[in-house]
């Protein structure tokens, strides 16, 4: 039994909270008990259906494979993620400073002006350092990145309601079309033509292979690989892709996918394999530079999240980091499993903690040999 310690919320004692901080196993047991009192401590996505909402929340639960953690509303939404209308998660931001929450409502009120740091420290009645230091101390993103957050939820949103693109950009908030044009395969995976409707007309060819892992679903666009997920079920990875894509037509077809799925295989049995396949994924800025750092490290080693943080320069940004490792689309060709804990153990796996131990192991004990 572990000891109990104070949780994330003044006054509340509970034994899934150690040293003030929760695995995501310890946060699923929480949403598993419908643990209200913990629902200021983190937020839940679920990627299933593009929400995330609080511990608590009445609706039916989603399933543990569909759901990913955060420590704040704003790094769910800077992952793309839009708040539960019923249970309105992202109302929790902390009471102990009600100025955020002022700034926060002005950037969502204003998100077709220009929201300089000056004009926002303004609204805060704080210099525009303080707001800045603490603005992301509270969301976990600077103000800039929260507003882009909000425009692009804005934008899927609108797009995936049939709007065009060009007024789903003017509704967003976006001054023009071309900066969405600019920044959206990073954004969005695909041109927002493409996602409007779910990747409607979009064609995804998939396979499942067997591997040292258990099943493996890859996916790919014809831009390059924008999946590989692991599951026990192989009903369960071709629903999800199905759910995540519901307008693509998706395509069976492991013979067009052999190259790399042999290359995951060779991933999965911890050995040495081609780093050069083409992807075509989801992510923001920051998690581009996190999933960059993650490709940088070698076969049989390991980073903690603070390296990843600092070899990024930003070395404050530890959970953001952990954030992305945990949204990576691409598992084994992003290998987000070689990033530990400072002490040293595994820590959590969107594929299991298990899977994880098995990789670093056959990895660190695998010799060499060519591919």
């Amino acid at each position: 039994m572990m000891p109990e310690v104070t949780g994330a919320v003044a006054g509340v004692r509970s034994p899934f909270v150690t040293r003030g901080r929760m695995t995501d196993d310890e946060r699923w047991e929480v949403v598993v008990r419908r643990d209200a009192s913990l629902r200021a401590a983190f937020v839940l996505g679920v990627t299933s259906t593009g929400i995330y909402c609080r511990p608590g929340c009445p609706a039916r639960r989603p399933l543990r494979r569909n759901v990913c953690f955060f420590d704040t509303a704003g790094q769910a939404e800077q992952a793309g993620f839009r708040p539960f209308l019923r249970c309105r998660p992202q109302a929790d931001i902390p009471a102990g400073d009600a100025r955020i929450a002022r700034v926060c409502r002005f950037i969502a009120a204003h998100l077709d002006e220009r929201l300089t740091l000056a004009r926002l420290a303004k609204v805060a009645g704080l210099s525009a350092f303080h707001l800045q230091r603490r603005f992301t101390g509270m969301l976990g993103l600077s103000p800039r990145a929260y507003a882009d957050a909000l425009r692009l939820r804005t934008f899927r949103r609108e797009l995936r309601g049939g709007r065009g693109v060009l007024d789903a950009a003017i509704e967003a908030g976006y001054g023009s079309t071309s900066r969405v044009y600019e920044r959206a395969v990073g954004h969005l995976g695909m041109t927002p033509s493409g996602y409007r409707g779910g990747a409607v007309a979009q064609r995804i060819r998939y396979a499942i292979g067997e591997t040292a892992l258990g099943p493996v679903l890859i996916a790919s666009t014809d831009l390059g690989v924008c999946a590989v997920r692991m599951d026990d079920s192989r009903s369960r990875l071709a629903q999800a892709l199905r759910d995540e894509f519901p307008e693509a037509t998706l395509q069976d077809d492991p013979d067009a996918l052999a190259s790399p799925m042999a290359i995951v295989r060779a991933l999965a049995a911890g050995r040495r394999a081609a780093t050069g396949v083409p992807l075509d994924i989801v992510a923001t800025a920051f998690q581009h530079q996190v999933w960059t750092a993650l490709r940088h490290i070698p076969r049989g080693e390991t980073r903690s999240y603070r390296d990843i943080a600092r070899a990024i320069g930003r070395p404050t940004a530890i959970r953001a980091v952990a954030n992305a490792c945990a949204n990576n689309p691409v598992a084994l060709l992003i290998p987000c499993h070689r990033v530990t804990r400072a002490n040293g153990t595994p820590g959590g796996y969107r594929w299991g903690s298990a899977k994880k131990r098995q990789l670093l192991a056959t990895e660190q004990s695998t010799p060499e040999s060519p591919y």
